[in-house]
């Protein structure tokens, strides 16, 4: 127990008050309280499902967690106003939904007219985005690692030192690349003559990939490229690049993609109209940015 002055009373009058700071003040919410209808979000919950929304900051994440609730919480109201609670039945993988998610199932396939993409929809959405159905490119490169962390700048000058040295040799002696590869190289495909075998986009790094895009078929880069992982001498064997892929081929995955922009649009704009006759607080949901179902 702490005993301290309340001055309220003027310096004459000065009386004492025990205070007990054993016991830490109580911390203050992470954010206002939020209702809907006036039933309360708890904070606990919030915090729970912001692991559901990463963001670039806590903040942001924490109003994307308190938004998905709130829909939530109006879907389950107006689910339970209808008398929908939902029957939960084993789903394609095998799993059993909440009650609370079957209820809300319900009430979207009631409630909410989806339409589904038609074949001259999909064929239209096909031919304004072609460049979306392409085969990958595909490559085929080696490379010489010099390893070395990117925050030591002393053993990345030494590797790029020795991958310039390498590429003059190379450059005269092109067939000794498997031979160097073993000898120097810190990628385990070293036991392969430094093959990578076929790379497609994403395979690599990017900055691997940026250089084999400027390199013709058995061309050697002519500077060692630079990645987080060291210093690269790379050369490309052969290169196939995509080709347009046909109609038939991709018009499901159009279809599928089309059904679902219109589903998360149709449903999008039944939750816009339960919130506008509902009362919120704590909270607006019109300052969200895009659909207010994710």
């Amino acid at each position: 127990m702490v005993t301290i002055l309340d001055k309220t009373s003027g310096p004459a009058g000065a009386k004492q008050s025990d205070v007990d700071l054993s016991v830490p003040p109580k911390a203050r919410p992470v954010l206002d309280r939020i209702t809907v209808n006036g039933v309360a979000i708890a904070e606990a919950d919030i915090l729970a499902e912001t692991q559901n929304h990463p963001a670039e900051t806590p903040g942001e994440a924490l109003l994307q967690a308190a938004r998905a609730l709130v829909v939530r919480s109006l879907l389950l109201q107006e689910a339970h106003r209808l008398g929908l609670d939902g029957s939960p039945s084993e789903d394609d993988d095998g799993r059993f939904p909440t009650p609370e998610d079957a209820a809300i199932q319900a009430l979207i396939e009631r409630e909410v007219d989806v339409p589904t993409a038609t074949e001259d929809e999909c064929r239209r959405y096909f031919n304004f985005h072609p460049e979306r159905f392409r085969s990958d490119t595909i490559h085929e490169a080696r490379h010489i690692l010099m390893a070395a962390p990117a925050n030591d700048p002393d053993a990345r000058k030494k590797a790029k030192l020795v991958a310039e040295e390498l590429i003059v040799r190379l450059t005269d002696q092109p067939d000794d690349f498997e031979a160097l590869a073993r000898k120097y190289s810190d990628c385990p495909s070293w036991e392969v003559g430094g093959s990578l075998g076929q790379l497609i986009p994403g395979s690599t790094v990017p900055e691997f990939e940026r250089a084999l895009e400027r390199l013709e078929e058995g061309a050697l880069s002519p500077n060692p490229v630079e990645s987080r992982f060291g210093l690269h001498v790379v050369r490309l064997d052969r290169s196939v690049a995509g080709t347009q892929l046909p109609f038939d081929l991709v018009r499901d995955r159009i279809a599928a993609w089309l059904d679902a922009s219109a589903w998360s649009k149709a449903v999008s704009q039944y939750v816009a109209v339960l919130a506008g006759r509902a009362r919120i607080e704590g909270i607006d949901l019109q300052a969200a940015d895009g659909p207010l179902l994710q």
